[in-house]
């Protein structure tokens, strides 16, 4: 039996990953600048191309200013409300 290359849960990191730096108003170039990155790099990235390690991700949210515990946060989030049967959701503000 194979394995799945990315899951649901990481499909919404990936989301996660592309709102974060959104929500800063960063673009891909300014990030990969601030990381010390090409630009192609952050691309591969937010499309699950290439996979991030926990000391990449420390990197990049340090680059966009929120810290990596407060992106986690963000995310565990998101996966709860994935979670929750649609019958219950909360409207998203």
């Amino acid at each position: 039996m194979s394995k799945p290359l990315h899951s649901s849960e990481y499909a919404f990191f990936l989301e996660e990953l592309r709102a974060a730096r959104a929500r800063v108003g960063m673009s891909q170039v300014e990030l990969a600048e601030r990381i010390g990155e090409h630009q192609t790099f952050v691309s591969k990235c937010e499309l699950g191309v290439r996979r991030l390690d926990v000391v990449e991700l420390k990197r990049w949210t340090d680059a966009l200013g929120i810290g990596v515990v407060d992106f986690v946060k963000t995310l565990e989030h998101r996966l709860a409300r994935n979670r929750t049967p649609t019958s219950l959701r909360q409207p998203e503000k």
